[in-house]
């Protein structure tokens, strides 16, 4: 039976950042290494689903300015530089090309590699990337994307995440008037209330502009030798990031799966949030070995 190491932790050096990733190695590897990120979650966020491919070397990592990597420089990164970064990982810690399994604003990110460096990546799981840009409401998703930045700036983390987890969970179009609906309660969502005067969150102070305004390059997408497959969760149905998974996957002409559980239903604990790491891995498996159930109603 193959095994897979503990990880090992490396250090990279790149323009701008200091990156930290994780590889578990696998004896008698079945496949291409397979790399799994998010953002902004860092590599603490997959243990349970890495631990559940014993027979592939895993690689995960820490987008810059999130967990252990550092950014060296004040520009805030966009998908394209987080592409660049993805892209010197793979070379470090794997020498040839990679199946990527990327959730959230790791989807954003990996869409973006495998436009800028195809060479890089076979295969492209892209679970739930929250691309507002390709709603069709995307004017009243996007002005409410910037009143939650706003919000932060103005009144810190709790204030912006109430307002950000209250986007996320609309089911269907957001509503033209969001900003004016009553400042949702953070204490609600497990914030405390107050100000602490930081400004350095990795979502709402770094990637939520750049990373929901971003728009893929379809056309260099069409012309990569990269399979992408989008994927969404059974449970996040209607939601923003499922939406725009479906928009994403129409206009590419690409597969579009349904995965068990949400927006995190791969975790198996981590961040005190249980989702169905089995039978999230045992889809994530058939996809990248060339099946995979359509998504039903959701394409």
């Amino acid at each position: 039976m193959p095994a897979m190491t503990e990880p090992t932790t490396c250090t990279l050096e790149v323009p701008g950042a200091v990156l930290r990733y994780d590889v578990r190695e696998a004896t008698g590897a079945a496949g291409p290494p397979l790399l799994m990120v998010g953002s902004p979650m860092d590599a603490s966020g997959f243990g349970s689903l890495a631990a559940r491919f014993p027979d592939r070397t895993v690689v995960t990592y820490d987008p810059r300015g999130t967990g252990r990597s550092v950014r060296t420089d004040a520009t805030p990164p966009s998908p394209q530089v987080h592409a660049g970064d993805l892209s010197r990982v793979i070379a470090a810690a794997c020498g040839g090309p990679v199946d990527v399994f990327a959730s959230s604003g790791g989807a954003v990110n990996a869409l973006a590699l495998a436009a800028r460096h195809p060479g890089a990546v076979r295969t492209v799981v892209a679970h739930e990337p929250p691309l507002a840009t390709l709603l069709p409401d995307r004017e009243h998703a996007l002005a409410a994307i910037r009143h939650i930045r706003r919000v932060y700036e103005r009144d810190g983390l709790g204030a912006g995440m109430a307002y950000f987890i209250s986007l996320t969970s609309i089911q269907g179009e957001i509503p033209a008037g969001f900003a004016e609906l009553p400042a949702p309660d953070p204490a609600a969502f497990g914030f405390p209330p107050g100000d602490d005067g930081s400004r350095d969150d990795p979502l709402l102070g770094q990637n939520l502009i750049s990373c929901t305004h971003y728009e893929p390059d379809f056309a260099a997408l069409r012309a990569a030798p990269v399979r992408v497959v989008f994927a969404v969760g059974a449970e996040s149905a209607g939601q923003l990031a499922y939406r725009a998974a479906v928009a994403a996957a129409e206009r590419l002409g690409a597969q579009l799966v349904e995965f068990p559980g949400g927006h995190a239903g791969f975790l198996g604990g981590e961040y005190g949030m249980q989702g169905d790491p089995d039978g999230f891995a045992a889809v994530l498996r058939r996809v990248l070995g060339g099946d995979g159930e359509p998504a039903g109603d959701a394409a």
